[in-house]
């Protein structure tokens, strides 16, 4: 199988309008690339330019060895999967999945063994004979894969396919996608807005905002590790908590609470900014006995949200003279809350330091 490896790849519209900026990728055989952001943000444009939908304003598109830039998508031995599955209304699913090998004129041996072997693979076989009307949802989208599948392309790339499945049909065709995936052995570029699907399919993520991507690196380290403000904040659900402290020497001012600066910020006093940007996922802050010598903030908890196996609290915390900040805190379902006065720890190993004017990683 291949390498995928786009260079220095650009798409401008007008000076205004640059989807795509200069962004370089390489995508191995067996990793699993997830291109994640908001709306916007550059990914579906991206894809398009490496199916060929689109050209390309600057920048190269390798597929192994091979310059594929210059080629029409027919030509690129690539196999994509749309978000509206585009499948062909008037054929049934056996002509569906087999058009592209006819269209090839591969042998009818040839397109009859792999249009079994697909089909047995995900459970296919008694809807060969029906109509996509006379589909459900993820039946659809079963086809649509078993029709990239089928040709047994160099390079898969997959463009939101879930995102028309209801929750719990999204969660199942999930679980199947990795199983299918992990037994192929062609890189893989899959475009969504949804960080579940990025953090549990992918071996890469690939963070994208403003047509530049944030940070390339494995789920875990996207997670627990963001490279700025924008992933710790785009990535994980409760969102992370982010946090504008003024600086005291080697403090960062929470209230009436100090919290020490990790050593790599504190050691250089000079480069130690006025505000800095704090950051601790919800699931991170914890619950302590009032007056608690564990403590690192205090705050009136105004709301409590109900997710079944955990509540979700939101704790305004007084800041300064007038000013008040909001920080949310997962805890265990069944933990029980003294008062609206909760008194908070902070773990400093689950504690993440951000530049308030960049937003760059500190530390």
């Amino acid at each position: 199988m291949a390498i995928l490896k786009v260079d220095n790849l650009n798409k401008t519209y007008s000076p205004k309008s640059i989807p795509v900026k200069n962004v370089s990728l390489t995508v191995k055989d067996q990793e699993f690339l997830t291109l994640l952001g908001p709306s916007g943000c550059g990914k579906s444009t991206m894809l398009r330019m490496i199916a060929g939908l689109e050209m390309p304003t600057r920048g190269r598109i390798w597929v192994g060895d091979r310059d594929v830039t210059p080629l029409r998508p027919g030509d690129r031995n690539m196999a994509m999967v749309f978000q509206s599955y585009a499948l062909y209304p008037h054929m049934n699913v056996r002509a569906n999945i087999s058009a592209s090998l006819r269209l090839r004129k591969l042998p009818e041996s040839d397109v009859n063994q792999r249009l079994r072997d697909v089909s047995a693979k995900l459970g296919l076989d008694s809807l060969l004979d029906r109509k996509p009307s006379q589909l459900s949802g993820g039946q659809r989208q079963r086809v649509a894969l078993a029709r990239a599948l089928v040709r047994r392309p160099e390079v898969f790339l997959l463009d939101e396919p879930l995102s028309n499945l209801d929750a719990l049909l999204r969660e199942q065709v999930r679980a199947e996608l990795k199983q299918i995936f992990e037994r192929q052995s062609a890189p893989v570029v899959y475009v969504t807005h949804d960080q579940t699907e990025a953090m549990t399919l992918s071996t890469q993520v690939a963070v994208l905002y403003d047509g530049t991507v944030q940070q390339l690196a494995a789920p875990s380290e996207i997670y627990h590790r963001p490279a700025n403000r924008f992933v710790a904040g785009f990535v994980g659900s409760p969102q992370m908590n982010l946090l504008t402290l003024m600086c005291e020497g080697n403090f960062a001012c929470l209230g009436a609470y100090k919290i020490p600066l990790p050593e790599p910020i504190a050691r250089s006093p000079q480069a130690i900014p006025q505000t800095i940007v704090l950051g601790i996922r919800p699931e991170d802050v914890a619950v302590v006995e009032p007056a608690s010598d564990r403590a690192i903030a205090e705050g009136h908890c105004f709301l409590i949200e109900n997710l079944g196996t955990a509540k979700l609290l939101s704790l305004s915390i007084p800041h300064g003279d007038r000013d008040r900040l909001t920080l949310r805190a997962l805890v265990p379902h069944d933990l029980p809350l003294p008062s609206d006065q909760i008194s908070l720890h902070l773990p400093s190993d689950r504690l993440h330091w951000f530049d308030s004017q960049t937003g760059d990683r500190l530390g």
